[in-house]
């Protein structure tokens, strides 16, 4: 199953694609959110869908498209989780996986535009996997608990700031991670019924010239072991979003530049949709 919000920021509908039609969910919840994520969100959809009671939305196709999910109360990353990435950044792969955390306001629209950051020289792309939980998860015994607490699988681009990430960061890297609109999120959420998260083909592309070009089944950790792991640090709560990490390809590698205004960004993750932003430069507001 397929949830999106489609509709301006702030008023978004929550809906659901069903083939080649798409729903409003309304009647059902009141946005792809924490509370609908821990309740049964397929079989209540699916109910809802057999009884004839969610109207499709006719013009759906011309509509913005939201972030499939309402704005969560975290984003935790994992870092060099792909091993040729890792190198390309300099370091050999981790044995542990390395957390930082992006701000909830990094989550917008997967085609909205991005603000290169005021004095950005270094803004980079990131094409990753996103993990969306459903019920809350703490201090879980084995990662083989893992897929009961999630509620499915997004396209992210982890956009950042490399000099912000790794020259003034003071050790941390969330400085280069949490620029405002810095995580474009969806086309959809895809149920996990529909996913092998282990293998699945990722993509990204700058004006159109291929960068980076890998498959999940190179993650150092997968998925059940990152759940589990950030479960004995974190609480993870219904709605939170994981990402998982980037394949080698970007520019912090040293192969391409770094992004500039009028640039154009394209993800894709193979059954989770394709993402499109453009780069535009920061401007005071009046």
């Amino acid at each position: 199953m397929k949830f999106a919000r489609l509709g301006e920021p702030g008023n978004e509908t929550p809906v659901v694609i069903d083939g080649e039609h798409t729903f409003d969910l309304s009647a059902v919840t009141s946005d792809v959110n924490g509370d609908f994520l821990a309740d049964d969100p397929v079989g209540r959809t699916r109910a809802a869908l057999d009884a004839g009671s969610l109207t499709e939305i006719p013009d759906a196709a011309s509509l913005r498209i939201g972030s499939p999910i309402a704005r969560p109360s975290a984003v935790i990353c994992i870092g060099q989780n792909y091993a040729a990435h890792a190198r390309e950044s300099g370091s050999e792969p981790p044995t542990v996986p390395i957390m930082f955390l992006k701000t909830p306001n990094t989550v917008v629209g997967p085609d909205d535009t991005v603000t290169i950051p005021r004095g950005s020289e270094k803004t980079d792309w990131e094409v990753e996997l996103g993990i969306v939980i459903g019920t809350r998860a703490a201090y879980l015994d084995s990662p083989d608990e893992a897929a009961a607490h999630i509620a499915g699988y997004v396209v992210a681009n982890d956009v950042s700031e490399r000099a912000f990430q790794m020259e003034v960061s003071g050790g941390q890297w969330s400085k280069g991670k949490i620029a405002f609109g810095f995580n474009p999120t969806g086309p959809w959420l895809v149920t996990p019924d529909e996913v092998d998260a282990e293998n699945l083909q990722l993509r990204s592309w700058v004006n159109g010239e291929a960068r980076q070009d890998s498959n999940t089944n190179d993650m150092i950790f997968d998925v059940p072991t990152i759940v589990h792991h950030l479960s004995q640090y974190v609480t993870l709560e219904p709605g939170d979003l994981i990402l998982t990490g980037t394949p080698q390809g970007v520019a912090f590698g040293g192969k391409f530049p770094y992004l500039k205004a009028g640039d154009v960004v394209e993800v894709e993750i193979e059954g989770l949709g394709r993402q499109r932003q453009e780069f535009v430069a920061w401007e005071a507001q009046k």
